[in-house]
């Protein structure tokens, strides 16, 4: 069976396109993954619907909240912006000794990328390495945006930098990346705040989603391996992906039944 990096290259296949189209979650890394909850779907449930023109009745909200997934944040964030006396930038936790968070873990998590690769002139990146990892069997595009129906107590001073890519021959750990625009004010997001959204494309465009925890096979995993790291050797990782579609097992999602899973 071929699955295609692209919609437009599945002619000749007939894979079963009746019904939602199965995605798996999983984290690549096992050690402290109790912080990290599950993908929640985007859901108006609690909203108005005792009328009957209520937004939350409308079959487009619908369908968009339902193919949005929300990640929430593991653990706080307090941090600014400085330079130190020789100019080069620096990130400081502004909780300090009360951080819920140890300051080598923090160091550990959270990466301001090297001046020169901002993309904008004086505009810091920061990046944040996480555990969650998105795979299909059929052809899926991912992409990483930002909780935008989701209200923020505290506005960010700056933008996610996000990306779309198939999660169905390159499934990978996500980053949660930041641009950083108004250096002169915090960035604070706290834990189980709304981090970032993951939105799933499917071929038909209006097959349901279903989200479930997969099992970590060896099959999966040995995949993993097989394309982990490929961006420090390449400049353009997305002219691998025929490459990785060619050695990859036809199946990888097996979900993992658990109570409160996303689906």
């Amino acid at each position: 069976m071929r699955l295609s990096v692209s919609f437009e290259n599945t002619a000749g296949t007939e894979p079963d396109r009746s019904g939602p189209v199965q995605v798996g979650w999983f984290l690549s890394e096992m050690k402290g993954g109790v912080i990290y909850d599950p993908p929640e779907r985007v859901r108006g449930a609690e909203r108005n619907k005792t009328h009957a023109k209520s937004a939350s009745r409308c079959p487009a909200v619908i369908n968009l909240e339902s193919r949005h997934f929300m990640i929430r944040c593991p653990f706080d964030l307090n941090l600014q912006f400085v330079r130190d006396e020789k100019g080069q930038p620096q990130l400081r936790n502004l909780n300090g000794q009360m951080s819920s968070i140890r300051s080598n873990k923090l160091r550990d998590k959270v990466h301001l990328t090297a001046e020169h690769e901002w993309r904008h002139a004086g505009v810091p990146t920061v990046q944040v390495q996480t555990p969650y990892v998105f795979v299909s069997d059929e052809p899926v595009y991912m992409a990483q945006v930002p909780p935008f129906m989701h209200y923020l107590r505290e506005p960010w001073p700056g933008t996610l930098f996000g990306g779309r890519f198939p999660i169905n021959v390159w499934p990978r750990p996500l980053m949660w990346a930041f641009e950083w625009h108004d250096t002169s004010k915090p960035l604070v997001i706290r834990r189980g705040d709304p981090w970032f959204y993951a939105t799933f494309e499917t071929l038909p465009a209006d097959r349901g989603i279903v989200v479930e925890e997969a099992e970590r096979t060896p099959e999966l995993l040995d995949y993993m391996e097989l394309i982990s790291g490929a961006v420090n050797f390449v400049n353009q990782t997305f002219s691998l992906f025929e490459a990785a579609e060619a050695r990859r097992p036809e199946t990888l999602v097996k979900s993992v039944r658990r109570r409160g899973g996303a689906g």
